[in-house]
């Protein structure tokens, strides 16, 4: 097998996954792929988009959405399946995990400065950041929609996560 690795992956993150490929004897090279973070060039209708944790999850979903459903579209019209492996870890390992998620961005009260001094005000509801069940029903839409898959491992197991995910011939 060989790995492509898109050379728009934060270098110490390639890094820790090129020693996890070294450990597994796998090759990979660095170019820019179309969409997606990594592809075997035996099967190149097969991507892994590489997330680090749900957080920047959220964002792709909220914050850079058009960006985001931009590639997905890319890959469709394409003929090219992604599969968003998540780095979360902990109890997140299934895509019905992430509804019970707290995100620790939601909080119900900010600390802002009036007349030079803290005070704790309650933030409305629409203003707070998204929500667990909010992520799940947006993720199940993109699944849908785009026909994505998503995974979620630990950092410590990427590395082999990907050539796994990689090694399955994707019908259709």
């Amino acid at each position: 097998m060989q790995v492509q690795i898109d050379t728009r992956e934060k270098k110490a993150e390639v890094q820790r996954i090129e020693a996890q490929f070294d450990a597994l004897g796998v090759q990979h090279y660095r170019s820019k792929c179309y969409v997606g973070d990594y592809m075997n060039l035996d099967n190149p209708r097969l991507v892994i988009d590489r997330k680090k944790d749900l957080q920047e999850l959220c964002g792709n979903v909220t914050q850079q959405h058009e960006r985001f459903k931009r590639e997905l579209q890319r890959a469709q019209e394409q003929g090219i399946k992604i599969i968003i492996l998540c780095e979360h870890g902990g109890d997140i390992s299934t895509l019905e995990d992430v509804y019970f998620w707290v995100n620790p961005r939601r909080k119900d009260y900010r600390w802002i400065t009036v007349d030079g001094k803290p005070r704790k005000v309650k933030v409305k509801p629409q203003q707070m950041a998204i929500s667990g069940q909010q992520l799940y029903k947006s993720l199940r839409t993109i699944q849908e929609r785009y026909e994505v898959r998503f995974c979620f491992c630990d950092k410590s197991e990427t590395g082999k996560k990907i050539v796994e995910l990689l090694t399955v011939k994707e019908s259709g």
